[in-house]
């Protein structure tokens, strides 16, 4: 770690002047950057100055400031409704990536580094100017020599290194952060940068990105109202992704698709229809459908673009969440809580009465509100926040499915505000549900179980023959613990030195008081073999006293 910030400084300087210089500078000491950079405090706490704008609003623009890693992350952040919180939450979601277009050169470099030609053998033509250019990459129409019209996104030079720079500081002060507050200790901060790293990492790599591109196609295979663009393989890398070109409407477009006589419910309905299929039949979605991510082709086709952000869901993972839905729909508290214990990673402390009294709260906001009304991206954000205030750690698929399902009711309900995403949901949840409950499956469960019980019993001589001989070799401890037992034994031996330093102290205080009542009585003082008697017993039970004041003391039990 400290061999990073030595290759890193100017970057962590950086990061700590654009913190300080945004209203952050107790962070910056409260993590001990100043100390671990060897920075002045001064050059830090004279450029921090009051703000007037929110927590939320600094937040954004410390992001922007520290440029594409940030924003990117900031964007994936915007995904966890369940951690983030709202204030902040609404800032994220207005990070843009704006950021300049490289230029043309640099894109003829990459291509023929990537794919070993010169341009002109790729293509026919390819316009100079960038149609899109985002953090990562900018977008250039072309048409292949074989006639093809495609889009050819080419990744910037130098970002992959940039990122993985940014990423290694991130990551450090998230461990900083754990250990020296609290608060991120709880919300284990590094596992979630650690998530956020990942999805950013396979942003970085468009082999993927093509790949997840190849399985949705897969899936509307046989429905001519979804189209997915095709990838031309060989001339595609990790760095440079050659697809289908998409030309049609945006679908914020709303006037110019009411011109061309489209109906904007039946492209609603498509949407959603699209969306679940997805989600809860093959548990592969694309996560982030935004307007500028989906296009109207001719004859009413809804188009998919840019699967650099995408969602899994294992077949348990589909059916809790159609458990979740249905128990919302019917708003039966105990239903919804169960689901949610199924969902997530739950601790053993967790209070299920808090938690049972919170989702009741919860729900009482939806009574008497028509279906149509009700949000199922909202309700599954606060249920999940709920979860979270009780230390229940959802799965980032669940809430990157929860942000999906916000952002595609925002189109839904300007093309039809008048459907209901929860009514479209509750006959897929009915669905996985009988399928959940169908005599094959459960057979099926039943064999799977029945399997892994066999593989047990099978190793099972073999695991006893083990221990039986660790045993004998003595190589296996028992260790017994009672914690109040060992609580009341410390208080007891506190207890019995206590008593022995009163009995010394008495005993001492009734013979000084024979040994003086009998030197009064005499009219002398008494000696012993020409020593003074009271002088004596004062210093030899001083020295006793003192001996046992410091033997108990030393014990840590007085």
């Amino acid at each position: 770690m400290f061999g990073k910030r030595i290759r890193h400084i100017k970057r962590y300087r950086d990061v700590a002047k654009v913190l300080t210089h945004h209203g952050f500078g107790f962070f910056v000491e409260e993590m001990g950057l100043l100390h671990m950079l060897s920075l002045p405090k001064r050059l830090f706490t004279d450029t921090e100055k009051i703000d007037p704008m929110t927590f939320g609003e600094r937040i954004r623009q410390v992001i922007e400031e520290l440029g594409p890693t940030y924003v990117k992350i900031g964007q994936i952040a915007s995904t966890r409704a369940d951690i983030i919180p709202e204030d902040v939450l609404k800032e994220l979601e207005k990070l843009q990536d704006n950021v300049p277009s490289f230029s043309f050169d640099q894109v003829t470099r990459i291509i023929e580094e990537e794919l070993g030609a010169p341009l002109e053998e790729i293509f026919s033509w390819i316009d100079e100017e960038a149609i899109a250019a985002a953090s990562i990459g900018q977008v250039h129409r072309a048409q292949l020599r074989t006639g093809e019209l495609v889009a050819v996104k080419v990744q910037r030079p130098q970002i992959k290194a940039m990122i993985e720079t940014d990423l290694e500081i991130l990551l450090d002060l998230a461990t900083l952060a754990e250990h020296r507050m609290e608060r991120m200790e709880r919300l284990q901060l590094r596992d979630v940068v650690e998530e956020f790293a990942k999805s950013l990492r396979n942003e970085l790599d468009y082999s993927i990105e093509a790949r997840n591109a190849e399985k949705i196609a897969k899936q509307f295979k046989k429905d001519p109202k979804i189209h997915i663009p095709s990838i031309y393989w060989d001339y595609s890398t990790r760095t440079v992704l050659t697809m289908e070109f998409v030309d049609g409407l945006k679908l914020n477009q709303f006037e110019e698709i009411e011109e061309k006589g489209y109906d904007r419910k039946v492209i609603a309905e498509q949407l959603v229809q699209a969306l679940f299929h997805q989600v809860l039949i093959e548990g592969f979605f694309h996560a982030d459908p935004h307007p500028g991510n989906i296009f109207l082709l001719r004859g009413g086709v809804v188009a998919f673009i840019d699967f650099g952000m995408v969602g899994r869901l294992t077949l348990d993972m589909k059916q809790n969440f159609a458990s979740l839905v249905i128990a919302m729909m019917r708003q039966n508290t105990e239903s919804m809580i169960k689901a949610v214990l199924r969902i997530g990673i739950v601790p053993d402390e967790v209070n299920l009465r808090h938690l049972t009294n919170d989702v009741d709260e919860l729900r009482e906001m939806y009574i008497d509100v028509p279906m149509s009304r009700i949000s199922l991206g909202e309700a599954i954000s606060d249920l999940f926040k709920v979860a979270f205030r009780h230390r229940i750690r959802i799965p980032s698929d669940f809430t990157l499915l929860a942000k999906c399902l916000l952002t595609l009711e925002g189109i839904v309900e300007k093309l039809d505000p008048q459907l209901s995403i929860m009514d479209m949901a509750e006959p897929f949840g009915i669905q996985l549900l009988k399928e959940r409950y169908r005599p094959s499956t459960i057979a099926g469960r039943i064999w799977h179980n029945l399997t892994d019980y066999s593989d047990v019993l099978v190793d099972l001589p073999k695991q006893m023959k083990d221990l039986m001989r660790n045993l004998m070799r003595g190589k296996i401890r028992f260790e017994v613990s009672v914690p109040e037992l060992d609580i009341f034994l410390r208080k007891l031996d506190r207890i019995t030195n206590q008593i022995s330093f009163s009995i010394v102290l008495l005993s001492f205080s009734i013979v000084m008081a024979g040994i003086i009542i009998a030197s009064a009585l005499g009219h002398q003082p008494i000696v012993l073999w020409q020593i003074p008697a009271i002088e004596v017993g004062f210093a030899t039970a001083g020295l006793m006293l003192l001996w046992l004041f410091i033997s108990i003391f030393k014990s840590g039990k007085f």
